[in-house]
């Protein structure tokens, strides 16, 4: 009998704490609006499986949660903690990711960095309430809704809150269809939501191939900390674009960031333990998520207004939502959002033009970042 209490006393009924059942049911409920909803599936999926294997309770001396040295969840953690699975999934964006909407019209692109306006209003709100300057650069870059650059960062800058840190980024990204449609409306009358824009120009072969080395130049220059990132994209994207290489494009954009992604949201999810997740500092990183990506979204279409006072062919105000890097997420809600008002208004592909500039702006913005508060 001494041996069955020993026993029992091992099992996670015995060491369940409230915290680990809540986190459990956090995980169920993520799986659920995937399967459900189909939000995000190939995110949520694993990332709430991961926060139901992640809570249940061990004992302390069998190593199996990502915090414990030699076990092997703590490996697979080790390529989140250490930003080495996100300039693998910027390579397989870059071979997904077709410029030719942002190249046919540049101006566009201002769109992309307007909405970064929410990774530095965030910063300053975080330095507010008491963050240290490397944690509140770490938690603004939530509002680029863009997970791999905020695991990426936080990973640098803020290793101590790079669970609820990519745990906000990848929950904001999936939200997306829920949280930008009413800003959309809200800042938007009927008669912008209804604007048509122009066709956009064909792009040549020659403009594509020269664009990424042109851009991985650029920002490397301006901002030295975004090589990594910037770099993997724009190898990507040469990758596919050269046409000499579709083999590699095919093997990025497929096998490779589909076996990342798993992993990465595995590992994430797993990191989320009641024992470091439920704290009030973390709570206060979601809720700073939450305001950083709804600032991001009003600041790209407040701007896209701004710039129809000097267009002669005006913009959809709505494409602006599209500047946060939800790639292709946002730009999927302005089509939706646009065809509610009219079902032959098709602006994805002008959407894609922002949605895509702010991937890079993302990025730039997290090299500047880590260039600035890296101790």
């Amino acid at each position: 009998m001494e041996i069955l209490f020993e026993f029992l006393k091992t099992t996670g009924f015995a060491m369940m704490t409230w915290g680990n059942a809540l986190m459990i049911i956090v995980g169920i409920f993520f799986v659920s609006l995937a399967i459900i909803k189909d939000y995000e599936p190939l995110l949520l999926l694993p990332i709430g499986f991961g926060a139901i294997v992640g809570n249940i309770p061990s004992i302390d001396s069998m190593a199996l949660n990502v915090y414990q040295e030699g076990s092997v969840l703590s490996f697979l953690y080790l390529g989140v903690s250490k930003g080495i699975y996100p300039p693998l999934i910027f390579l397989g964006i870059g071979a997904m990711t077709d410029f030719s909407a942002m190249l046919s019209n540049p101006k566009l692109v201002l769109l992309g960095a307007a909405a970064q306006i929410g990774i530095f209003l965030t910063l300053i709100g975080a330095l507010y309430l008491g963050f240290s300057p490397s944690e509140s650069g770490a938690i603004g870059i939530i509002g680029g809704a863009d997970g791999p650059t905020a695991i990426f960062l936080s990973s640098k800058l803020a290793p101590h809150l790079l669970g609820s840190i990519a745990i906000a980024a990848y929950s904001y990204m999936a939200l997306v269809p829920v949280i930008q449609p009413p800003i959309m409306r809200l800042l938007t009358t009927k008669k912008e939501r209804l604007i048509r824009m122009k066709e956009p120009r064909h792009v040549s072969q020659r403009e594509k191939i020269i664009f990424p080395i042109a851009v991985f130049l650029i920002s490397a220059l301006i901002a030295p900390g975004s090589i990594v990132l910037i770099g993997m994209l724009c190898l990507g994207n040469l990758l596919k674009e050269s046409c000499v290489t579709e083999r590699l494009a095919n093997t990025a954009r497929n096998a490779m960031i589909d076996t990342v992604t798993i992993i990465l949201g595995f590992s994430v999810g797993a990191s989320a333990q009641a024992q470091t997740f439920l704290t009030a500092q973390s709570l206060l990183v979601f809720a700073l998520g939450a305001l950083s990506f709804s600032i991001a979204t009003a600041g790209g279409v407040v701007f896209a207004k701004c710039m129809n006072l000097f267009l002669r062919d005006k913009i959809n105000p709505l494409i602006g939502a599209a500047g946060v890097s939800a790639v292709p997420d946002s730009a999927r809600v302005v089509q939706m959002v646009g065809q509610k008002e009219d079902p032959h208004n098709f602006l994805l592909m002008h959407a894609m033009a922002p949605n895509v500039a702010g991937v890079l702006g993302s990025a730039i913005a997290a090299g500047i970042l880590w260039s600035v508060f890296v101790k």
